[in-house]
């Protein structure tokens, strides 16, 4: 006989758990009674908000293509940690999150701190549910474990009621995960695809989603440089196609290059895999006409609710990314030069001129393109500060981006810190605005704690930089709330044991972020930053300018 949490958690570890991050409560003891006995195992990484514990299971979901575990308490517990089960769901990647409930004996009297997890998070997550009966968890964990992983992955929440963790049980955990085989397309479907692309003038692939695998990703590399036809990725998942690749032309996102709006706008064919059409993917959806896009769309997904959802296709394909990639043969036509013109305009955008700031982080980029290893994680949240990891690095295979398609302020820090509790062996790069540092810098505490100390870039302006632009631009000179008076962050770092300086002009860059690099306790760089630095759409204004005035000179 066992209780409820060590059921729980004998099953977790025959799924495959390894880390659970969480805030501790009240309301699911037994569980952490029971994980005290796993550790080295599955371990729990105690974390100092829910929200960043969240964000933490969402990211390691992401990076590792196994679910997120992640463990709050209820009420407050769990809204807190809403603002990740969101950036999961919009993200699709997988992740649980365990809720502590109120006993069964005091449901619907608005006990303390009672909440409908159903209700609340019904629409937020890709399922909500709650185990009432403690002989019933191995059937709804192994189904929440599947639900996370297969078609569109996504975030699931279930409720786990106090007395229903305590009552003890004869049940059986669960033994290993169900094994799901990816949805395969067929070859008469594949073939009519293939038709679709050798009829093309200016045929085009927009790749997304983070459920890639190797041999998925080098398979559809294989046929876009074999076939001539330029990627485009979906916003920020341009680390799951090889930025050095001829084939490789940017990304849609927030800010987005004028000759990736045009290659989206003018392509007559484009092949769509394993990508939900987002909002930023396709600019507000005025680079496709919405119901039916004047492109001839391919669109492939694992999910078919997401095949029409938004854009009605010529073809659609419920297939995953790896198995339909691996299905596809090279195809030829006469569009070698749109996909060179392609290529060309990408690399054009890292000649940048001068930024206006005590550190151009136009020149610090360049120099940490140059010096990180190949295999490193870059992570940001959200602001103007983004468009540096997101426009200005290049992804090789082995390099990963976490970055949230939510735009959730906060998300870089704990991002970074599941990096390093995954893979303490990499090199780990924030990039942090300095408000979006605040969201969740006491999680500096939590990286102390295990030993998981990323590097941190703040680049700090005094301001809500992203707000101020738009302010500006629709109220000027009428600047209200969205300046910021900063602590020294130098010493708050310090305090959580990290290295930290001060850079104040762009020649002091490159020794810190030696420094930074050799640190074995990570490190913290709060970097100079103009209020006046330019925004992600003057940057990129630059950027065509200075390809212009490139090719006008040639």
């Amino acid at each position: 006989m066992r209780n409820g949490g060590q059921l729980l958690v004998e099953s977790l570890v025959a799924l495959g758990a390894r880390k659970g991050f969480g805030v501790p409560g009240e309301s699911y003891l037994s569980v952490l009674d029971a994980l005290h006995d796993t550790q080295g195992q599955l371990d729990f990484v105690l974390c100092r908000n829910e929200g960043g514990a969240a964000f933490m299971a969402a990211a390691w979901g992401k990076l590792t293509g196994q679910p997120g575990l992640c463990f709050v308490t209820r009420g407050p517990g769990v809204t807190n940690a809403s603002i990740g089960i969101h950036t999961a769901m919009q993200d699709s990647v997988p992740m649980i999150v365990f809720v502590g409930q109120v006993g069964t004996d005091m449901k619907g009297r608005e006990a303390f701190q009672e909440i409908d997890y159903r209700a609340v998070f019904g629409t937020m997550a890709k399922w909500a549910t709650e185990i009432d009966d403690v002989a019933r968890i191995p059937e709804i964990l192994a189904r929440a474990w599947t639900t996370a992983q297969t078609g569109r992955p996504g975030p699931v929440v279930i409720a786990l009621p106090e007395d229903m963790l305590t009552s003890r049980t004869d049940a059986a955990p669960l033994i290993g995960p169900a094994r799901v085989a990816e949805p395969a397309p067929d070859a008469a479907t594949v073939d009519q695809a293939l038709a679709m692309l050798s009829g093309a003038r200016r045929p085009l692939i927009l790749m997304g989603g983070c459920n890639w695998t190797e041999a998925g990703r080098a398979a559809l590399q294989a046929f876009a440089e074999g076939s001539d036809i330029p990627v485009v990725a979906a916003f920020r998942y341009q680390d799951q196609f090889d930025n050095f690749s001829p084939a490789y032309a940017g990304d849609a996102g927030v800010a987005m290059s004028p000759h990736v709006r045009g290659l989206i706008r003018d392509a007559d064919v484009i092949l769509a895999i394993n990508t939900r059409f987002g909002e930023m993917t396709t600019d507000g959806y005025t680079l496709l006409s919405v119901p039916v896009p004047a492109q001839r769309l391919i669109h492939v997904h694992a999910s078919d609710r997401e095949i029409g959802k938004v854009y009605q296709p010529m073809l659609g394909i419920q297939a995953g990314p790896n198995a339909f990639a691996a299905s596809l043969r090279p195809v030829r036509g006469g569009w070698a030069d749109w996909r060179a013109k392609a290529r060309a305009a990408w690399e054009a955008g890292f000649d940048l001129p001068p930024q206006p700031s005590p550190v151009d982080m136009g020149l610090a980029t360049a120099h940490i393109r140059e010096v990180l290893p190949e295999d490193a994680i870059l992570t940001n949240g959200a602001g103007n500060f983004t468009v540096w990891p997101n426009k200005f690095y290049k992804f090789g295979p082995k390099a990963r981006l976490l970055a949230p398609q939510s735009g959730a302020m906060g998300y870089g820090v704990p991002a970074a810190i599941a990096a390093k509790v995954a893979c303490p062996d990499r090199t780990v790069v924030c990039f942090a605005g300095d408000g979006d540092f605040q969201m969740n810098c006491q999680e500096l505490g939590t990286a102390m704690q295990a030993g998981a100390q990323p590097i941190i870039l703040i680049l700090n302006n005094g301001i809500y930089g992203t707000i101020r632009a738009h302010q500006e631009r629709t109220y000027p000179a009428r600047v209200s709330g969205t300046t910021l008076e900063n602590p020294d962050f130098v010493r708050l770092a310090q305090s959580y044991g990290f290295h930290a300086e001060r850079v104040e002009r762009t020649e002091d860059f490159p020794a810190a972020f030696a420094r930074a690099r050799a640190s074995r306790t990570g490190a913290v760089l709060d970097l100079n930053i103009s209020p006046e630095a330019l925004t992600p759409q003057q940057t990129l204004t630059q950027m065509r300018d200075a390809a212009l005035a490139a090719k006008d000179k040639a």
